[in-house]
C-alpha cells in the first residue's frame, strides 16, 4: 500500500484543463492539487481535449450543465483562434441562413 493511501490521501493525475476556480475548490475540500500554467499553444491543445471530454460527458449524461460546459470551452477556443463569441454567433446565423437549422428533425438516409 502506498504511503498516500495509508494516510488517507488520494493522489489523482488529472492532466487536463480546468476552470479557473477548480484548484481553490479542491484545496477548500481539504485535498491538494498541483497546477501548471501552460503557454498558449499547450493550452490550446488541452482545450481541444477538454472539448472532447465535455462532449463525451454530455453524450453519456444528457445533462444540460454539460452543454453549458461545452459552450464555455467553445468560447475559450474562439478567443484563442482570435474570434469573439459574437463573431461565432454571426457565423452560426449565416450558416443557418444558407443551409438551414435542425428545426425539421431531418435524417438523411
Amino acid at each position: 500500500m502506498s504511503a498516500a493511501l495509508k494516510h488517507g490521501v488520494s493522489k489523482f493525475m488529472y492532466q487536463k484543463a480546468v476552470r479557473d476556480k477548480i484548484p481553490d475548490i479542491i484545496k477548500k475540500s481539504g485535498q491538494k492539487c498541483d497546477v501548471e500554467v501552460l503557454n498558449d499553444l499547450m493550452f490550446y491543445d488541452a482545450m481541444r481535449k477538454k472539448l472532447q471530454e465535455e462532449v463525451l460527458e454530455y453524450l453519456e449524461s444528457s445533462d444540460i450543465e454539460e452543454l453549458a460546459d461545452i459552450i464555455e470551452v467553445v468560447y475559450k477556443l474562439c478567443e484563442m483562434e482570435g474570434t469573439s463569441p459574437e463573431e461565432l454567433e454571426k457565423i452560426r446565423l449565416n450558416k443557418r441562413e444558407e443551409r438551414g437549422g435542425f428545426d425539421k428533425n431531418l435524417f438523411l438516409k
